[in-house]
């Protein structure tokens, strides 16, 4: 039987937009969407493998979970689901950003308490395209994961540090991971307790325990701290998209670089992460100017 908890979030709450950060790509082996709109995660806790359901049933939202990790899951399901977050520290400085924080007054910042967890599919995102991480994440799961307790199906936990490990080069090869990416995978998985702690620091501690690995830089550490610890400052730089989007919705002008985008944020300072992710879900992007890139086919190298 399914352990069980829920939780009634104070003011207006968006569960499915809060929770779709965790989400690599619409095919993502550890989290599904059910009809009924409940959000099915699977995860590796320090306790375990453990399948967590949340849905929305009026004023709260209700959890069940199943495996050894069902109660740790459990526990930390008000950090998960953005109870920790304090929207009311953020103030809008620009009318863009006024606006979609009025049209979005239910975004938390969540806190799965997990790093390695969003630290290999950040990974695997390191210079390609989306679509190209996310095959590679998927097939990762799919051949080297184990089915999640529960009864969810085709959902994957992921693998364990020793099974990352032991995964064979051309295995690597097959999903579309190069070299660079997946050695430093395993040099992640090689001290992920050490990297589990980072869950617990602040952010310039805990960014610069990620990033004493090699492979892993400013961009891969915020992208995994943002979701691990929910913190609202962690803004990613490096990104061949992000400051050109704030540049562009903010100005009007294009070829926005980190140093502009930074200065652009900086009334936001303490808070960036939250600013950059309003200015997204504005939708104020530029216009494209050339075809996107296609996928990489790493087998036929």
């Amino acid at each position: 039987m399914p352990a069980h908890r829920s939780w009634t979030p104070s003011g207006p709450y968006d569960l499915a937009r809060s929770l779709s950060v965790l989400r690599r790509g619409p095919g993502d082996p550890a989290f599904q969407v059910s009809a009924d709109g409940a959000i099915w995660r699977a995860s590796r806790t320090p306790e375990g493998a453990g399948t967590l359901r949340v849905v929305r049933r009026g004023e709260a939202v209700e959890a069940q979970a199943w495996g050894p990790g069902a109660d740790w899951l459990l526990e930390r399901l008000p950090a998960l689901l953005g109870a920790d977050d304090d929207p009311s520290a953020f103030t809008p400085r620009h009318r863009l950003v006024h606006e979609a924080h009025r049209r979005h007054p239910g975004l938390r910042l969540i806190r799965t308490g997990l790093v390695l967890e969003s630290l290999i599919p950040s990974i695997l995102e390191q210079k390609v395209t989306s679509d190209e991480a996310y095959r590679g994440w998927r097939l990762l799961l799919q051949r080297h994961g184990e089915p999640a307790p529960g009864p969810a199906e085709r959902l994957r936990i992921m693998p364990d540090p020793r099974t990352w490990a032991l995964i064979p080069s051309w295995e690597w090869h097959r999903a579309g991971v190069d070299a660079k990416r997946s050695s430093t995978i395993l040099r992640a998985v090689r001290v992920a307790r050490r990297l589990e702690e980072a869950a617990a620091m602040d952010l310039a501690a805990a960014s610069a325990r990620l990033q004493a690995i090699p492979g892993i830089g400013p961009w891969t550490a915020a992208e995994t701290l943002q979701r691990s610890n929910g913190t609202p400052d962690a803004i990613t730089v490096g990104d061949l998209h992000l400051p050109k989007i704030i540049g562009y919705a903010l100005t009007g002008e294009r070829g926005t670089d980190d140093a502009a985008m930074l200065e652009l944020l900086a009334p936001y300072a303490g808070q960036r992460h939250r600013a950059a992710r309003l200015i997204v879900l504005a939708g104020r992007v530029p216009p494209r100017r050339a075809p996107r890139f296609s996928v990489r086919d790493f087998r036929a190298i």
